[in-house]
């Protein structure tokens, strides 16, 4: 005779849930840190908060001018005090003793003069082509 406890089989522990085995090579994104949800990303820094809203404007950039400008005038201040030596100038027909500094000075305005009345004349050539009714 048989009890009916000893013909049930004894209750085997639960099973964990099976998992794919990990891999013993190491992955680029073990040393990143852990992915969050795209709900609860952290807030980025104040510092990137104010970039991200500043647009760049024109009055930003007359302000980099505006800099730029001074930094050239201290250069050219500089320059001037270190070249205040006089030398003789021939021009054509025009002889005269100038300081070094002011001798370069007038000779770069001039080749500024020249290259912006190239700028213009090419400026109002490409203005013209685009009035230009299309043939």
């Amino acid at each position: 005779m048989s009890s009916p406890a000893a013909e049930t089989p004894p209750e085997l522990p639960p099973r964990p849930p099976e998992t794919a085995p990990r891999s013993t090579l190491p992955l680029a994104d073990d040393s990143l840190p852990p992915r969050t949800p795209v709900g609860d990303s952290p807030p980025p820094p104040p510092s990137a908060q104010v970039r991200a809203r500043v647009p760049h404007t024109r009055i930003g950039a007359a302000w980099f001018g505006v800099w730029a400008g001074v930094l050239v005038v201290i250069l050219l201040i500089v320059f001037i005090s270190q070249n205040t030596a006089a030398v003789r100038i021939n021009f054509l027909w025009m002889t005269g003793q100038f300081p070094v500094a002011l001798a370069l000075l007038i000779a770069g305005v001039g080749g500024a003069i020249i290259a912006m009345a190239v700028a213009a004349a090419r400026i109002v050539q490409l203005r013209r082509l685009v009035k230009r009714p299309p043939r």
